[in-house]
C-alpha cells in the first residue's frame, strides 16, 4: 500500500510514496487511488506534459480544480504557494523534487499556486477533478520576490502566459480562492 503524508507547510497538500514492486521484468507501482484523499473529488481528466531541461511552468492556480501530479521520468523541482484567503497556511511555500530519484505523487487542492522547474527532461502525468475551464486558469508571477520561491534552475524557458502573470500584491482578494469553500 502507498504511504500518504500531509504536507505541514500547506494545508490540504499530500505527498504519496507508492509501494514499488520490482523483479527482472521491471517495476510496477500503483500511482493514484481516489481513497487516498478524503477531501478530494473524482478525477475526471488525465493529461501528460513533456518538458525539456530548463523549462519553467507556473505559477498557476485554480479556484475550483484540484490536481494530482506524478513525474514518470526525468526530474522536476515543484513549487507550491498557498494563496487561499483565510487558510491557516496562507503564503506557505513548499518545494519538492519529483522524478527518477523521488517517485512520489503530489495532490494539490484548489487555491494552491503550483509550478515546476525542469531539472532533467521529464514526463509529467496529471489528473484533475474538473474539465478544462479557461475561467479557472489563473496565475501569479513565478519570480515574485514576495513569495520567496527559490527555483532550482538559473536560466529558465518560460511561456508568454507565465511571463504576463501578475505579482501577488496585484491580485485582488476576490480573484483568490477562499479556504474551505469548494464548488
Amino acid at each position: 500500500m502507498a504511504e500518504v503524508s500531509a504536507v505541514s507547510e500547506i494545508e490540504g497538500v499530500y505527498i504519496v510514496t507508492p509501494q514499488r514492486f520490482e523483479d527482472d521484468r521491471g517495476v510496477f507501482a500503483e500511482t493514484y487511488r481516489r481513497s487516498w484523499f478524503p477531501e478530494g473529488r473524482e478525477m475526471v481528466q488525465g493529461s501528460r506534459s513533456d518538458k525539456v531541461k530548463g523549462s519553467l511552468v507556473g505559477l498557476h492556480y485554480h479556484l475550483h480544480q484540484a490536481d494530482y501530479w506524478y513525474v514518470v521520468s526525468g526530474k522536476a523541482q515543484v513549487a507550491l504557494v498557498d494563496i487561499r484567503v483565510g487558510s491557516p497556511t496562507e503564503l506557505g511555500v513548499y518545494l519538492v523534487e519529483l522524478g527518477d530519484d523521488n517517485l512520489k505523487g503530489l495532490y494539490i487542492p484548489p487555491g494552491v499556486a503550483h509550478g515546476f522547474a525542469v531539472v532533467e527532461d521529464m514526463v509529467l502525468t496529471y489528473l484533475v477533478d474538473g474539465y478544462y475551464n479557461p475561467n479557472d486558469e489563473l496565475g501569479v508571477r513565478f519570480d515574485d520576490p514576495s513569495l520567496g520561491v527559490s527555483w532550482a534552475i538559473s536560466t529558465a524557458v518560460v511561456s508568454q502566459r507565465d511571463l504576463s502573470n501578475p505579482l501577488y500584491a496585484d491580485i485582488k482578494d476576490y480573484q483568490r480562492p477562499r479556504y474551505g469553500l469548494r464548488t
